[in-house]
């Protein structure tokens, strides 16, 4: 590799990690906010949401 291929991937590296960076940043972020219609995260899925509901128990 010459100086300058070094410098190519070191330049593609960076852009990749500060990519996956923002990225997860931003997930954060829009997780930590809510949705603010009474349901919980994604995982808690409408499984858990029938239990709540339930008269019989």
């Amino acid at each position: 590799m010459t100086p300058g291929d070094n410098q190519l991937l070191l330049v593609v590296l960076l852009l990749i990690s500060l990519a996956a960076l923002t990225v997860w940043i931003v997930q954060f972020f829009r997780g930590r906010r809510g949705r603010g219609d009474g349901h919980g995260p994604w995982w808690e899925g409408p499984w858990d949401e029938d239990d709540k509901d339930s008269s019989g128990r």
